[in-house]
């Protein structure tokens, strides 16, 4: 008798427990997830590291956002990368900067007295502003700086370089008509009503 009180508990036993995984639901992927196309609003972060060095030359931590097909916010081919994928994705992309910015010119590096250099230029990485005698003007970056001399280099600074842009999309949504029109998020500026002092006056 206990042996088949015992099969008859074994047999509810398995029953039981196939009806519940026969319940269970099944675990279904999100089909609807958005893509980088024209029209999407998209806000990632990205570095851009140095191929041969591993040096990370520029990193953005804030989110950038903008909307593809408006506005191009990065180089070419980064954006044509960028569409298809969708936000939780790491893309990296192999950039070779001589075939955007052309080979270096060593003619835009300068080197002058520290005299002929107003003080609050006299720091590395300082933007100059210079121009030439038809008018066009030129931005120029401060690469050494001594007690006697400072140096300019007209060139970009990824010129010359291998480069490896890595990007992180954070968000893929549609983008409004408003975002369209200004190219990217519209942030609201600070409600100002009822602070003494302060009058607000309609944009006509």
């Amino acid at each position: 008798m206990r042996r088949q009180s015992f099969k008859v508990c074994f047999l509810k036993l398995v029953f039981l427990t196939s009806s519940f995984n026969a319940r269970r639901p099944k675990k279904v992927g999100n089909m609807n997830k958005e893509i980088i196309e024209n029209g999407k609003y998209v806000e990632l972060t990205y570095k851009v590291i140095d191929k041969n060095s591993g040096a990370v030359l520029t990193q953005v931590e804030f989110p950038l956002g903008y909307v593809h097909g408006t506005n191009e916010v990065l180089a070419p081919p980064v954006m044509s990368e960028l569409e298809g994928k969708e936000a939780g994705k790491v893309i990296e992309v192999p950039i070779d900067c001589s075939q955007l910015y052309g080979p270096r010119d060593e003619s835009l590096v300068i080197t002058d007295s520290i005299q002929n250099v107003p003080e609050e230029y006299r720091q590395v990485g300082m933007a100059i502003l210079m121009e030439n005698d038809q008018g066009k003007t030129k931005s120029f970056l401060v690469t050494h700086v001594d007690k006697k001399t400072v140096t300019i280099d007209g060139n970009n600074p990824l010129c010359g370089r291998e480069v490896i842009f890595r990007l992180e999309i954070l968000l893929v949504r549609e983008a409004s008509d408003e975002e369209i029109e200004y190219g990217g998020k519209i942030e609201e500026g600070p409600d100002l009503d009822g602070v003494e002092g302060v009058t607000q006056v309609p944009v006509q």
